[in-house]
This record gives structure tokens, C-alpha cells and sequence, in this order.
């Protein structure tokens, strides 16, 4: 799952981030990886792995995830995408 939002703050948001690692670990998320934009430092794209679909859904969806979103500064309603890893 890939999700792209704009923050007030990167490193407010970045501190958020971290102390939701816990509830990201009991809703399903089993790697996870943030980028930032080289021209706009608060322009976040994360990366979450799920061993399914459904918990990458559920976890998207979840209010846990919504309140720490508004809680670290994210500016608008993020872009979510799901995909699956392409076998050669």
C-alpha cells in the first residue's frame, strides 16, 4: 500500500510516525519505509506491507490510523494505492 499526503510539518509529522509504529505492527503492517519529495520535504509518499489485501484495506480504513494522520499535521486526504509485488 502506498500513500501520498502533504504534512504541515515533516518532523512533527515524522515523530507521529514513530510513536504509531506499535499500532501500525498490531493492525497488520509488516515492513514500512517513508519517502520524502526531493523539491518539497513535506511531501511524504509511505510505503506499508501487508500479508494480505484485506488487512491493507482494513488497515487504510481504520479510525487509529485516520487520528494519528490528523494528529501528525497531514494537510489534505491522502492518496492511497494498493498493489501487489509483480513475479518475474
Amino acid at each position: 500500500m502506498f500513500v501520498r499526503h502533504e504534512v504541515s510539518d515533516y518532523g512533527t509529522w515524522r515523530k507521529a510516525f514513530n510513536s504509531f509504529a506499535a499500532t501500525q505492527k498490531k493492525l497488520g503492517v509488516i515492513h514500512k519505509a517513508v519517502y520524502q519529495s526531493t523539491d518539497n520535504p513535506n511531501d511524504v509518499t509511505v510505503v506499508h506491507d501487508f500479508h494480505s489485501l484485506d488487512i491493507a484495506k482494513a488497515f487504510a480504513a481504520s479510525a487509529e490510523l485516520k487520528a494519528a494522520m490528523e494528529k501528525a499535521g497531514v494537510k489534505s486526504a491522502p492518496q492511497i494505492w494498493f498493489t501487489t509485488l509483480s513475479a518475474k
